[in-house]
């Protein structure tokens, strides 16, 4: 039987959803690209793997290779984010996000994805994976600064029309909790590697999460 987190109702008038591994799993196209950086760079994948969740590529290799400049970086994740373009082979919908996003376009509720990724790969993902892009998004191409800066967050919120304090986060690593929280929203952890990091609640998936819609617009999340 999966461990579940005590259930906890949250209320939002927003919702702000990364997408590798909140929506969509791909580790094992994440796990390929990366190991096979690690080993270029003389790096252990294990080690390299705890890093890259949640920040854009050149961040994590500012992390990785702190004496390389920046603009190497910025050339070689170009080149990474190619590779996991092409690579959609075991992308998938992480359990109940089709019917979470579902819930979520059907009921109005106000929602943005807030990733990492850019516009090509996140499009190649979701699609790969059989999900909607909602309307609102927020790329790597947005932002100046990656996670765990909250920059992705704050500008989702804005575009949505809805304080920081009115909207719930939905992360899976450590950075976006981070940035969740630094943009002073409540989070919530989605999968294993979320749970270290004390999210606001934790569910293992999509499937141990239920919404109402009040009559004021506010959607209360009964979360584990």
């Amino acid at each position: 039987m999966t461990a579940t987190a005590p259930s906890t109702v949250l209320t939002a008038r927003a919702l702000l959803l990364d997408m590798d591994g909140t929506l969509v799993n791909s580790d094992a196209v994440v796990e390929r690209v990366w190991r096979r950086w690690a080993e270029r760079h003389g790096l252990d994948g294990d080690e390299v793997l705890k890093v890259v969740h949640g920040r854009q590529g050149y961040a994590s290799m500012a992390v990785l290779l702190p004496d390389r400049p920046m603009e190497q970086n910025h050339a070689e994740n170009a080149r990474l984010l190619a590779e996991e373009t092409a690579d959609m082979d075991g992308v998938v919908p992480v359990p109940g996000a089709p019917a979470f996003l579902s819930f979520l376009r059907t009921g109005g509720v106000p929602h943005a994805l807030v990733t990492s990724a850019d516009v090509a790969l996140s499009t190649a993902r979701m699609t790969a994976a059989g999900l909607p892009l909602p309307a609102i998004r927020v790329t790597a191409e947005s932002v100046g600064a990656s996670k765990p800066d909250p920059e992705g967050f704050l500008k989702g919120a804005a575009e949505l029309g809805v304080a920081p304090a009115d909207c719930v986060v939905f992360e899976d690593s450590g950075a976006g909790i981070a940035a969740g929280r630094s943009a002073g929203m409540r989070v919530v952890g989605v999968g294993d590697r979320a749970r270290a990091y004390g999210p606001d609640a934790w569910v293992h998936d999509l499937t141990q999460l239920r919404l109402e819609i009040a009559g004021d617009g506010e959607v209360r999340l009964h979360v584990g």
